[in-house]
């Protein structure tokens, strides 16, 4: 072997050993909390996906005094012509609170059970709404028209998502380049908030990954009882 041939496969070598180090950097597995999927991010363990059988969960009746929706909603700034996604929609508890707000603009409910657009789809009918239009997600990506949201919303579903990097990659093509995302998180800092651990998250943890993802922490709003209202933007 020559000379050149010997620094070409040394090259090789060390790009591969890199790329495989990156990549298992970025998710890995072991064991955590009993309830956890194994597969953590950047120090966290991901949580399970709630399945489509919380929605009563979802629609409980005290929700408003534990989350105080109408306080988010607030914070949110929504204007009558603003696109809004909200990922994670489940059964649209937010959805249909949002659309009356924007009757010049859109809701996209964005889910990736189809039980849960399903529920959606039956209200919306029913209520004869026509500015909330319905997206089953994947895992990686929120399937949604490039730069054409205003405001996207994640309410206690980030910590879920089995791929957070791509899923933020995605919501970063589908954003407008002003565009807001609101990160509403139960608070791990905060011991008293009755949820179960790992599906909570602390300011610094969503900080250090949405930052790894080309976002930065405009403002966290304290006015929720149990939740962080985190707003990011891009860098």
């Amino acid at each position: 072997m020559n000379y050149l041939s010997s620094i070409s496969l040394s090259f090789i070598f060390v790009f591969l050993a890199s790329n495989c180090s990156a990549q298992k950097s970025e998710y890995y597995y072991k064991s955590g909390d009993r309830y956890g999927t194994g597969k953590w991010y950047m120090g966290r363990e991901i949580a399970h996906v709630m399945g489509y059988q919380g929605i009563n969960w979802l629609e409980r009746p005290e929700r408003e005094i534990e989350e105080n929706t109408s306080t988010l909603l607030t914070n949110m700034d929504i204007q009558s012509d603003d696109v809004i996604a909200d990922i994670g929609a489940g059964s649209g508890y937010h959805v249909f609170k949002m659309a009356p707000k924007v009757q010049g603009g859109l809701v996209y409910a964005v889910d990736i059970q189809e039980e849960m657009l399903q529920s959606i789809r039956k209200k919306k009918s029913a209520e004869g709404i026509e500015n909330i239009e319905l997206v089953k997600g994947t895992e990686k990506s929120v399937k949604l028209p490039e730069s054409a949201i205003d405001i996207v919303l994640m309410v206690d579903v980030y910590h879920e998502f089995s791929f957070p990097i791509e899923m933020l990659e995605s919501i970063k093509s589908a954003l407008k380049p002003n565009g807001r995302i609101y990160l509403i998180e139960y608070r791990a800092e905060d011991d008293s908030v009755p949820i179960k651990r790992l599906h909570k998250m602390n300011e610094a943890q969503a900080v250090k990954e949405f930052e790894a993802s080309g976002f930065r922490l405009q403002k966290n709003i304290d006015n929720l009882p149990w939740q962080h209202c985190m707003v990011f933007i891009q860098e």
